[in-house]
């Protein structure tokens, strides 16, 4: 990336190890490698795949081999330890944007904050695209139709373009909560809204009862 982005040599000492920077730190950074990252792969036509590919590596390959999560984010290993190991795990199986990236990251001492560049960057490429994330919290799973349902009646609500992830949480019995930015709609947005929240609802308590039912009868 020609626009790597340089960390401030007059911060603390402490601070040059992604374990002890703040978390405030840790977002400011997380957005300006994220940005950096982005830009890169916008030059190289290359975006979506390289934010498949790092969105892969933090959330399929390092649960998977923990001891290289623990090895990005020591600062005991060096940098060169680190585009060591970032080769044997991802050279010739990533993009090469993909790979200088990780590079520059371990370069920089900033492999530990991974998971924060990588979330930023999804969130600095969909402000590009103009769509918002949104998460919907339902306490039953959705099929595909219901999801799509409701991801058009939060957008004709909200006036623009949302990127949804749904999480599915039992205990809520409310049925659906909805997260867009910082504003969270935890009962409707639309009457249509209002009618499927009921549903949701509906289906928890029926699978709540389903469930004592089994019991009883075992």
């Amino acid at each position: 990336m020609s626009n790597t982005p340089h960390d401030q040599h007059s911060a603390p000492s402490t601070a040059d190890h992604a374990g002890s920077v703040t978390d405030i730190g840790v977002e400011r950074l997380s957005k300006v490698y994220a940005q950096a990252i982005i830009e890169a792969a916008d030059r190289k036509h290359c975006r979506r795949e390289v934010l498949e590919e790092l969105r892969s590596i933090v959330r399929d390959v390092l649960p998977r081999v923990p001891k290289a999560a623990i090895v990005f984010d020591s600062p005991k290993v060096t940098p060169d330890e680190k585009s060591s190991i970032i080769n044997r795990i991802c050279a010739g199986r990533v993009h090469p944007t993909t790979l200088h990236s990780l590079h520059v990251l371990a370069r920089h001492g900033r492999l530990g904050i991974l998971a924060q560049v990588v979330a930023a960057a999804e969130r600095h490429a969909d402000e590009l695209d103009g769509r918002r994330q949104a998460t919907f919290t339902t306490a039953v799973p959705l099929d595909p139709a219901e999801m799509s349902q409701i991801v058009a009646t939060v957008e004709k609500s909200v006036g623009g373009s949302l990127s949804p992830t749904f999480i599915v949480n039992p205990e809520l019995i409310g049925g659906l909560i909805v997260r867009v930015a910082d504003t969270v709609y935890d009962h409707s947005v639309a009457t249509s809204l209002v009618r499927l929240r009921a549903r949701l609802k509906q289906r928890s308590i029926h699978e709540i009862q389903y469930g004592r039912d089994r019991l009883g009868t075992a």
